[in-house]
């Protein structure tokens, strides 16, 4: 008798920082549903979050963290005084 086996699920290897569930939704601007959704099929990785979300062309509603400006420095053109 042909024994049936089931399909091995293969872990996936998480890119990037993990995103909450939470952090998830208000950074795109998701309802609870649909975040959870792509959540429980993609995993929790930022990287494969924000290239699925570039994919669907949604920008996020809010940004990280800004740069502050002190911390931006001007490109050096080798000409220092």
């Amino acid at each position: 008798m042909t024994q049936i086996r089931e399909p091995e699920r293969r872990s996936r290897i998480l890119r990037g920082r993990p995103y909450s569930l939470d952090e998830f939704a208000s950074k795109y601007g998701l309802k609870g549903e649909q975040a959870e959704s792509l959540f429980a099929r993609f995993g929790p990785s930022s990287i494969e979050l924000d290239l699925l979300m570039a994919a669907k062309r949604r920008l996020p509603v809010r940004q990280e963290r800004p740069v502050p400006q002190e911390s931006i420095t001007e490109p050096s053109n080798g000409m220092d005084r």
